[in-house]
């Protein structure tokens, strides 16, 4: 087995990453440690940059083919060996991105004015995608994490039954409180969204970090029937900037209806050779690396548990069930979302996402995807920011 070494500081300064390099337009200085954007700061596995190298020693990179068995099989296998779930290859469609995905079945699925339910707090291009694309966002808030962020299924059955509410939009596991749905929570999804005529549109992105406690299941093992499930490989194995994602859709038509978006009304039919390559190597050769990053994922948060408890008793905290994503309670420090993030950057100089970005000005998301000393370091300023 490849021993993987995310202790390893690699400087990312200088590559054009979104979150070294262009901390100022997020956070307003530049002199600060981020704990933001959802990639991490994790080498990708050896299988993936072997792959790589020997794509890039071939001289040309001409249009590449995505619809082939090479590519199908590695997210067949993955789902198979990882999540015991048997996959049909022909649900399969290639897409450049998850949210490019979900907007294209947003303006397939509703008109103009119609209504998509959501939980919140959520991901925030979720905000964009859906009001952007001129629908209506209909909110229905999950419980805190005390309360194990509960679905409260009265105001999900009436917002669903709702004669403008035609899509269900949802993040399994969440984002950003790290809630994996449970077996019977989707099924009860299924079931309300079936009675309604609702569309489900799932992105399972952080599917592959779950941690022990809980257990994914693809909703697509409960209904083939109006939903779509989009996925991707990035958010794992720490490959974004390659470009690619994939989805599953069970419907034959609607499958056809995608394609006409991709190939003849946006042209994107033809894929990155790189997101290619690193997508069947990440699920072809990944399962050690994956194995390690969640224990190492589950050592930085007991880390972060420790400090909070010990250090800043006034954040509650606790561990999510998947994700790299800590959502934090600051509610209790007294202080508003501004006063708290002016602290944080301009006396901790620390850059943590504030929850009001993702719908909760009372929360904070930290992205603890990084070697532990740079969470010591990042949590260290933040006790700083908060104390000064």
């Amino acid at each position: 087995m490849m021993k993987y070494n995310f202790d390893q500081v690699i400087n990312r300064k200088g590559t054009y990453s979104t979150q070294w390099d262009y901390i100022q337009d997020r956070f307003g200085r530049s002199d600060i440690l981020p704990f933001s954007i959802s990639d991490t700061d994790f080498p990708v596995p050896v299988g993936v940059q072997d792959a790589l190298k020997k794509r890039i020693e071939h001289p040309i990179y001409g249009y590449t083919r995505w619809n082939h068995d090479d590519y199908k099989n590695s997210i067949v296998n993955w789902f198979q060996s990882q999540n015991n779930y048997e996959l049909n290859p022909e649900w399969i469609l290639y897409s450049p991105s998850v949210v490019f995905s979900i907007a294209t079945f947003i303006r397939m699925k509703s008109e103009i004015g119609d209504g998509v339910a959501v939980f919140t707090p959520m991901y925030d291009a979720f905000y964009h995608v859906i009001e952007d694309n001129q629908r209506l966002l209909l909110p229905i808030r999950l419980g805190s994490a005390q309360q194990n962020y509960q679905i409260d299924w009265d105001s999900l059955e009436t917002v669903l039954a709702q004669d403008n509410t035609k899509i269900m939009l949802i993040t399994n596991p969440h984002n950003p409180t790290g809630k994996v749905f449970s077996a019977d929570e989707l099924r009860q999804i299924v079931s309300l969204c079936q009675q309604y005529h609702v569309f489900i549109i799932s992105d399972d992105i952080h599917k592959d970090m779950v941690f022990p406690s809980a257990v994914y299941t693809p909703i697509t093992a409960y209904t083939q029937k109006e939903v779509v499930l989009c996925c991707s490989a990035t958010k794992t194995f720490n490959t974004p900037g390659l470009i690619g994602s994939y989805l599953f859709e069970p419907d034959e038509t609607l499958r056809e209806s995608f394609l006409l978006e991709l190939k003849q009304k946006n042209a994107l039919s033809s894929a990155s050779i790189f997101g290619i390559e690193s997508q069947i190597a990440a699920y072809n050769t990944g399962a050690d690396y994956l194995l390690q990053l969640i224990g190492y994922l589950q050592n930085n948060f007991d880390f972060l548990t420790n400090f909070v408890q010990t250090r800043l008793p006034e954040i509650e905290f606790k561990q999510p069930q998947a994700t790299y994503l800590a959502w934090m309670d600051v509610s209790k420090l007294g202080l508003t979302s501004a006063e708290l993030q002016d602290k944080l950057i301009n006396r901790g100089r620390v850059g943590i996402m504030p929850g009001k970005t993702y719908g909760d000005s009372h929360y904070l998301r930290m992205n603890i995807a990084c070697p532990i000393s740079k969470l010591q370091e990042g949590l260290k300023r933040m006790e700083q920011g908060i104390r000064s």
